[in-house]
């Protein structure tokens, strides 16, 4: 019975398709060039590559589905519905697109960990948010030499929770919002310690 799951979890994880049926080719092909690009740095080769490939390029894919459908249920709302109507389903337009986020969110990484280590799923998810958790912490490091173990253990905390948010966010500009938000939590924390930020 094991070695049947083995063989069955092995034979899925070869073979991972890229959901790009009814989607504008360039915009496909600019999802695929996204994908290849953020796990560059891997060196992966063959299947492995294409498979890893395929589940980044079908995030993006399921993220831009998820936002498109939460516009337009949004947009019906706004244009069609009034008073309580329109709060009620907005609310639900807004849940509905949380709830798929989430269930996306656990089930990216666990498609992921069929192919990498831990520390490479981190890679891959730092490069879809701009390496925003390195670049951020290095120059705190860089602007306070003398943070202590405890304060850098929160910020790295801090901005590695702003990156699993931000891997869910529709575009560039709201990534970088996301960590814009969890900076000034940072800046008020380090304030509070009588650190200068100056």
């Amino acid at each position: 019975l094991i070695v049947t799951l083995l063989v069955s979890l092995t034979a899925s994880a070869q073979t991972v398709p890229l959901k790009s049926g009814g989607r504008d080719t360039a915009y496909v092909r600019t999802i695929i060039t996204r994908a290849t690009k953020n796990i560059s740095a891997l060196k992966l080769t063959g299947e492995k590559h294409e498979a890893v490939r395929n589940i980044v390029a079908n995030k993006y894919f399921l993220l831009n589905d998820i936002y498109t459908e939460r516009d337009k249920a949004l947009k019906f709302a706004k244009d069609s519905l009034t008073g309580s109507e329109k709060k009620t389903a907005t609310e639900a337009a807004r849940m509905k697109c949380d709830s798929r986020l989430y269930r996306a969110h656990f089930a990216f990484d666990a498609q992921l960990s069929l192919y990498l280590t831990p520390e490479e799923v981190t890679a891959i998810k730092d490069a879809m948010t701009y390496n925003k958790v390195k670049v951020t912490y290095d120059v705190y490091l860089d602007q306070i030499p003398a943070l202590t173990d405890e304060e850098k253990a929160q910020m790295y905390a801090w901005l590695t929770e702003a990156r699993e948010l931000a891997i869910d966010a529709e575009g560039s500009k709201q990534k970088h919002e996301v960590f814009n938000k969890y900076k000034g939590r940072i800046a008020n924390y380090l304030s509070k310690r009588g650190c200068n930020l100056s």
